[in-house]
């Protein structure tokens, strides 16, 4: 089922949150609200389960209007950060209350509740209460109930965030899993980027009630287009762009900075304040005594071991950079102090100023 917002205006105390705002969900896909606390992406997921209601605009599933239709008629399932479960019922009678309300039956209930704890690794612990089972099993029991109901809809607000990161890890996998095996269209919330980028098929990017960019996780992260879509998904050296420069040739252009002439085949146009926006794991440490075109030189001021990586921030004229360099592959024994020279990638892209 596609989602659709049109022209969504909220606003809270007096400030406008959004204003004519257009956003659409295709239909299946694993589609990701991503930003900083209040940017409004859970604002977002509260319209869509009919929580919050827009001050002007329509919010369609398929081609209904849903925005004045109440929370239990939308046929959508949610999954809360803090899981949300009947204290006093069994695992079995949380995952059957969503059917139980739509007047199944209740030894037809059972039967998919049962099917459902199965399938997420939780039968055995049909008959346990909430409080038996640690916090990974409590959120797998949450999915269930979502999915038991099969939603036309699935919303998930930042369901992993109070997880171990191994357990988050090992749950992101079985989220994506159960969604695609649905094929039901799905929302997730988070601030979290790693999240995102592992466990989307889409990712909107939020900035003060703003989409930035829409795209494949791929696309977002090798080629934002603003300097806030660069620094929030991923970390980026961003190096402030002066002018570019007449000369290019083969497709590579020149860009003046404060570090003086850097290079990239990206085709995006330079405006007023634009960026080159470089991850630090794209960068190398050259062989080269002398910084020429296209290469920064600058002096390590810090050495970080991280275990597969080391991570060096290097002094120079544009300002702190920082590389990752995988350990097992960074044969040379850097310290603090040493003057090097930074080899940056040709391909860097050009974003816009936030």
């Amino acid at each position: 089922m596609q989602v659709s917002f049109e022209s969504i205006v909220q606003s809270y105390g007096g400030q406008n949150l959004f204003n004519d705002l257009d956003l659409t969900l295709p239909s299946g896909k694993f589609f990701t609200l991503l930003g900083p606390s209040g940017c409004g992406k859970t604002t977002l997921l509260r319209m869509l389960g009919g929580f919050v209601r827009p001050d002007s605009g329509r919010i369609l599933f398929g081609e209904d209007d849903v925005t004045h239709v109440p929370v239990h008629r939308r046929g959508v399932g949610m999954v809360f950060q803090d899981y949300a479960l009947f204290p006093d019922r069994s695992i079995l009678a949380n995952v059957c209350y969503g059917l139980a309300a739509r007047k199944m039956p209740p030894a037809q209930a059972r039967e998919r509740a049962m099917a459902m704890l199965d399938r997420v690794g939780l039968a055995a612990f049909a008959d346990r209460s909430p409080a038996a089972l640690s916090g990974g099993q409590r959120q797998r029991v949450a999915m269930a109930r979502a999915l038991v109901i099969r939603p036309k809809l699935l919303l998930l607000d930042e369901p992993l965030s109070a997880l171990d990161v191994k357990l988050r890890v090992e749950l992101r996998a079985m989220i994506r899993d159960l969604q695609t095996e649905a094929g039901i269209t799905t929302v997730f919330v988070t601030h979290d980027q790693e999240e995102a980028l592992a466990m989307s098929d889409l990712i909107a990017v939020l900035d003060r009630g703003r989409i930035v960019q829409i795209g494949a996780p791929r696309d977002i992260y090798a080629f934002p287009r603003t300097a806030f879509a660069a620094d929030f998904v991923g970390s980026a050296n961003l190096i402030a762009i002066e002018q570019e420069l007449p000369g290019s040739e083969a497709g590579l252009r020149r860009l003046k900075t404060a570090a003086g002439v850097l290079i990239t085949s990206h085709d995006a146009p330079v405006k007023p304040g634009s960026s080159l926006a470089i991850r630090s794991e794209e960068m190398l440490f050259s062989n080269a005594a002398v910084a020429d075109e296209g290469n920064l030189a600058g002096v390590i001021e810090h050495v970080e071991f991280r275990g597969s990586l080391t991570g060096y921030a290097v002094r120079t004229a544009v300002g702190i950079i920082r590389i990752d360099v995988r350990t097992i592959h960074d044969g040379a024994v850097r310290r603090t102090g040493d003057s090097v020279v930074l080899a940056l990638p040709r391909n860097a892209p050009i974003v816009e100023p936030s």
